[in-house]
């Protein structure tokens, strides 16, 4: 499992109906590092202005003389060669990241079958051997060298963002920490349906045994409610419900000691429930005018009892293992990397292939590389842009929605077996 839960954007899980991602900005020289201004929220946090930019238009898609065979793939929703991107690359820090988390995917990448249907584990050999000696100071031109662009479908994108957060943590109970942040229980059980039916392939549903009966697991107003207490599942202690909500949203986080240590967190299974992105419950309720996280939040702790009723309308709770080592892992199953991890849809983007978003904002315009998942994170041109830990991540990941359009690229050749005549 990712970094993000198995839903993870955050602005956007909030609003919607799961965790998603949006931004829009493209333009022909390197994105800024940083957002020039920022607005301030009632709860004192605040959110990034985002600096609007104009997105290169998509491409225009011939329509299929026959129907595709399988359009649930991005090989069968069908591929658009693009252009020449050498003049698209932008050098720079952004450039510099990606080609350092591409090295770190080739691994992975070379013997993972691709469920895109766009690559072959062996398109991607000459791109990586390359990769492991290229100087960072041309990135860029490691790019425009092995790797030609096409586009996804109609290549429209959205985007949004995520982040590490960090919040008030302790490994015991002790005053100021009463909120359990508990281990994956041994009674949740996934199933594979596709082993009970072929009609099932693909699918599974989590819950636990009761009596010969396999039931939904607890929901999340059961077990804040203590259903699990007193099983030794506590795995440290929070602060603040609502900080812990937002980390359960993101998967993954950092939790600051009493002492001044560190404490890192990943996700390790979710109930089964379906989850509810209760910023379109508040904004259907009139509740909030904005979406953003620095919106929900003020709101959740302005009303708190209000807002623990509406943080228990969603139903889904994530569990949570101690992480060591480097950095927090993306689903190819190495560190993800600021500013230049993204997560997709792997049924339409190749995991490790970088990919080159021009939206309507600014900040994640550029070159990006598809290291991670998301529950929400579904179907063709759909990204979740990571941006690291602390506040700015915090401030960019909380407000990201944007929408523009986006290449794939691919390892040069590979194409041809792909795109439209």
């Amino acid at each position: 499992m990712s970094l993000r839960q198995s839903g993870g954007a955050l602005a956007a899980a909030l609003l919607l109906s799961a965790c998603a991602g949006g931004v829009i900005p493209p333009s022909t020289g390197p994105a800024p590092t940083r957002p020039t201004h920022t607005r301030p929220t009632p709860s004192g946090e605040s959110a990034a202005r985002p600096t609007p930019a104009t997105p290169r238009p998509a491409l225009p898609v011939e329509t299929p003389t026959e129907p595709a065979l399988d359009q649930s793939i991005a090989a069968g929703l069908g591929v658009t060669k693009g252009p020449d991107i050498a003049s698209l690359i932008p050098s720079g820090e952004r450039a510099r990241l990606a080609l350092q988390a591409f090295r770190l995917s080739c691994p992975t990448l070379m013997r993972r079958a691709d469920q895109s249907g766009l690559t072959r584990g062996a398109d991607w050999n000459n791109s990586c051997a390359a990769a492991s000696s290229w100087p960072e100071a041309s990135a860029s031109e490691f790019f425009s060298r092995y790797f030609e662009a096409v586009q996804v479908g109609d290549g429209k994108a959205f985007v949004t963002g995520y982040y590490e957060p960090e919040i008030s943590g302790s490994r015991t109970r002790q005053p100021g920490y009463q909120v359990p942040i508990y281990r994956r229980p041994a009674d949740l059980i996934d199933v594979d349906l596709g082993q009970f039916s072929d009609n099932l392939k693909g699918r599974s549903i989590r819950g636990k045994v009761q009596g010969t009966k396999f039931v939904p697991y607890d929901e999340r107003s059961q077990i804040i409610s203590g259903s699990l207490a007193g099983r030794g599942l506590e795995l440290a202690w929070a602060a603040d419900p609502v900080e812990f909500f937002f980390l359960q949203v993101q998967g993954s986080g950092r939790l600051k000691l009493p002492d001044g240590g560190v404490m890192r967190i990943g996700y390790d299974g979710q109930n089964g429930r379906d989850y509810t992105g209760i910023g379109k419950l508040m904004k259907d309720r009139g509740l909030i005018q904005a979406g953003s996280m620095q919106d929900i939040m003020a709101y959740l702790r302005a009303n708190p009892v209000d807002g623990a009723a509406i943080m228990n309308e969603n139903k889904s709770f994530v569990f949570f293992r101690e992480l060591t080592g480097t950095g927090p892992l993306g689903a190819l199953g190495v560190p993800v990397t600021a500013e230049a991890t993204v997560a997709a849809d792997p049924k339409f983007i190749p995991l490790g292939a970088p990919v080159l978003l021009s939206l309507d904002r600014a900040e994640p315009n550029g070159i990006w590389i598809a290291q991670d998942t998301g529950g929400a994170i579904k179907g063709a041109n759909r990204f979740d842009s990571f941006w690291g830990a602390g506040a700015r991540a915090r401030s960019i990941a909380g407000g990201m929605a944007a929408r523009g359009s986006a290449l794939i690229l691919l390892p040069i050749g590979s194409a041809a077996r792909l795109s439209r005549p």
